[in-house]
């Protein structure tokens, strides 16, 4: 047989025409331009004015589709992500996708109880040292807003918390200038330097403005000064179909591009070629307990028609969900929703991929649950490779081989299976496929009880290199300073 050069055919998700995906940018460019949005930060307000948005009445504006449009020209194509080490670990660019926890859960599920409690500083330790062993998991937010220290310098900590147990790069959280500006600071002094971070970020910033169209002034001063120092920065908005953003998907993804849309432009007026996530969030208001669903298939269905916009039109990286549920518990229901995400998630090919181990609709993070979900990233990860074929593959030689050899003969005695099967197949770690009696001998254990002691495992034997004492010495100075 002739040598085969074949190029292989990755399976990806599209739900969205470019008639549809045209159609909902125009819509938002409407909602700009007729609707408009309120604007609460004086300086932003006049830096629009002076960019030929106008005034409809006191803080309220409306925006020109050409402004939307130059900044969509502007924001970079390719942000390129590193690790604390100076590694580049996340090029967000093209199909290439990257999972990571959450943050500000109220809620978590105690690892050696099992009982729900309010999150400690400690938590956040933990989830960020549990992200550093797992392969699968490529950046930490916090997972929790802690009771244990000042609720005013509450990003600031869990900032630090993650910095001191992980080295992966960091999704942060800020409330308002002032701490956004202590992060920085001691993001530059792991960096090396102002100048060093800025060759190599390892931040990226979630912030959020308020649906329907409402931008307040502590959001505005975060993505100014994102903008100026080139700090990678999603601004989604609370577009959840039903609730903050009609009930329809579609009106509720050209509300949530309009809004995202606003913050684009400001960003790059501030800042032209600052790295910017495309980042509309969609979700549904669940019409029986009015929570915002995260198990829904409905956010993981607007997520691929996201994807499809920016490969249609906007050419942006953006922001996602997966791994998450609205099961209270690490059950089948939690099972089927993260998997759900995770795998349309990456079919998508959705860029930054946040919220694993969320459950409890967000309210409550689990341990167990990023574990297992870890697993999930994995099984996708292998689907969406696709099916390589090849001369080495195909095994003509080998099929002809065993066919023709002695009686009995099977392809598990074969050099060929050998040789290949750790790279042929996926080689689960906490998916059982044993025999009855051999997963009964070793405890009957359920997958929670295996996540859980997997997880029990990673946080007493992974070891997280440490930063230079020096290094802890400078941010706890920073931490501390009033």
């Amino acid at each position: 047989m002739t040598t085969l050069d074949i190029d292989t055919f990755k399976p990806r998700l599209k739900v969205l025409n470019k008639k549809q995906a045209w159609a909902i940018h125009t819509a938002a460019l409407e909602i700009l331009e007729k609707t408009g949005f309120k604007m609460e930060h004086p300086g932003v307000r006049k830096m629009l004015l002076d960019a030929g948005c106008s005034v409809e009445k006191d803080d309220w504006l409306t925006m020109p589709a050409y402004l939307a449009e130059d900044a969509i020209r502007s924001a970079p194509r390719v942000i390129d992500l590193y690790d604390q080490k100076g590694n580049k670990t996340m090029p967000l660019m093209e199909g290439n996708f990257f999972y990571g926890t959450g943050s500000d859960t109220i809620f978590t599920i105690d690892l050696e109880t099992g009982e729900r409690r309010r999150t400690l500083l400690s938590d956040t330790g933990n989830f960020a040292k549990l992200v550093d062993a797992l392969p699968n998991m490529h950046f930490s937010m916090s997972m929790g807003n802690p009771t244990d220290v000042p609720i005013e310098d509450i990003y600031t900590y869990v900032f630090v918390e993650m910095v001191k147990n992980s080295n992966k790069p960091i999704c942060f959280i800020a409330d308002s200038g002032r701490d956004i500006r202590k992060i920085y600071d001691i993001a530059c002094v792991v960096a090396g330097g102002e100048k060093e971070f800025q060759k190599k970020p390892f931040l990226l910033n979630y912030s959020e403005a308020i649906s329907p169209l409402r931008f307040p002034a502590n959001v505005m001063d975060k993505l100014l000064f994102c903008a100026e120092k080139k700090i990678p920065i999603c601004l989604p908005s609370g577009s959840n179909a039903g609730s903050g953003a009609p009930i329809t998907l579609a009106g509720a993804m050209a509300l949530g591009i309009a809004e995202n849309l606003v913050g684009l432009v400001i960003h790059q007026l501030a800042g032209k070629g600052s790295p910017f996530l495309f980042a509309p969030n969609v979700s549904v208001l669940d019409m029986k307990s009015t929570v915002v669903s995260y198990g829904c298939p409905e956010w993981s269905l607007t997520q691929a028609a996201f994807a499809d916009m920016r490969d249609e039109i906007y050419d942006i990286p953006i922001w996602s969900y997966a791994g998450a549920t609205d099961s209270k518990v690490i059950d089948a229901q939690a099972g089927a929703e993260g998997m759900m995400s995770i795998m349309s998630a990456m079919l998508s090919r959705c860029n930054v991929i946040h919220d694993v181990g969320y459950i409890e609709s967000g309210h409550t993070s689990s341990l167990e649950m990023v574990t297992m979900a870890n697993e999930m990233v994995s099984m996708s990860r292998f689907f969406t490779e696709g099916l390589e074929v090849n001369q080495e593959n195909l095994a003509l030689d080998v099929i002809e081989r065993v066919a023709k050899g002695p009686d009995n003969s099977i392809f598990l005695a074969d050099p060929h299976t050998y040789t290949n099967f750790r790279t042929a197949h996926l080689m689960p770690e906490l998916m059982d496929r044993s025999r009855y009696d051999a997963w009964e001998k070793d405890g009957a254990k359920d997958l929670f009880t295996r996540c859980n002691e997997k997880t029990r495992e990673i946080l007493e034997k992974h070891q997280v290199d440490p930063k230079p004492n020096d290094v802890l010495g400078e941010i706890d100075l920073i931490l501390f300073k009033k």
